[in-house]
């Protein structure tokens, strides 16, 4: 068994590829921290989710942010979300003129959807390969927002090894959008959460995250984001240092409360 000190952060995004809320308590079910990744936007052209994996087609996503009206809880229908927009202004999900003004923000046609559990067939979606310019189409999890796993993770020792090595960068957790930054000790070193993959991260009193996999970066890492600017050695480094990965994806093996501060376990 070995500790690990504390969640130091904790991040929810209600609308995929939009900036989302840092919050102080979520509830966690085997869907991951409630109403993350609850709604998209659909290319009404292509029928595929929108997002920032593509930025030719989408490139301001990320001056989007996404927040819940009221929390949400488990067991309960998810509350509606209100998006600011680029300009200042906002825009809630139960507007009937959402989808007009969305899509006037982006300039194509978009649908505002909500997730559809996962009973229903895997959405698709675009992403951008840096290396080939390429444009390549990706499924999603059954009825599911998310890339991969429902809980990814990030450790400071991992954001600081990447500072470490490419200090002119902005290494912030903004740029990975992990769901918890877990605060690692001053004996953890390094891409600290790689030797994670397959052990059971214990999350305060209850929840239970089973680790599976590293977290493959994109050109995602790469694009500004209000104050943050470009910076195409944010991923440079993470390719050179750590074949592209920062954080791992976990799977829910028990849910419950999670706080900041609560302390992290790896068993």
């Amino acid at each position: 068994m070995t500790i690990v000190p504390a969640v130091a952060a904790l991040w929810r995004y209600p609308v995929k590829s939009m900036q989302g809320e840092e919050l102080n308590a979520s509830d966690v079910t085997t869907a991951g921290l409630v109403g993350d990744r609850g709604f998209a936007l659909v290319d009404q052209e292509t029928g595929k989710v929108a997002g920032a994996k593509n930025p030719r087609k989408w490139p301001g996503f990320f001056q989007f942010r996404a927040s819940y009206v009221t929390p949400p809880a488990a067991g309960e229908p998810l509350p509606a979300v209100r998006v600011t927009l680029p300009d200042g202004t906002c825009v809630t999900s139960d507007e009937a003129a959402i989808a007009r003004r969305l899509s006037a923000a982006l300039g194509r046609d978009v649908a505002f959807v909500a997730a559809a559990g996962p009973a229903a067939a895997p959405a698709m979606a675009e992403g951008y390969d840096v290396d080939s310019d390429d444009v390549l189409d990706f499924e999603m999890p059954a009825g599911t927002f998310f890339d991969c796993g429902p809980v990814h993770i990030v450790t400071t020792a991992t954001l600081d090894r990447l500072r470490s090595l490419y200090p002119a960068g902005r290494f912030e957790p903004r740029r990975f959008r992990p769901n918890i930054i877990v605060a690692t000790g001053p004996d953890a070193a390094g891409f600290a959460e790689n030797e994670w993959v397959g052990r059971t991260v214990a999350v305060g009193g209850s929840v239970r995250l089973r680790v599976f996999k590293t977290t493959g970066r994109c050109v995602m890492t790469t694009l500004p984001q209000y104050d943050l600017p470009k910076d195409p050695g944010i991923l440079r480094t993470a390719v050179r240092h750590n074949n592209a990965m920062v954080g791992v994806y976990a799977e829910v093996l028990a849910g419950g409360t999670i706080r900041r501060g609560d302390s992290v376990t790896l068993l």
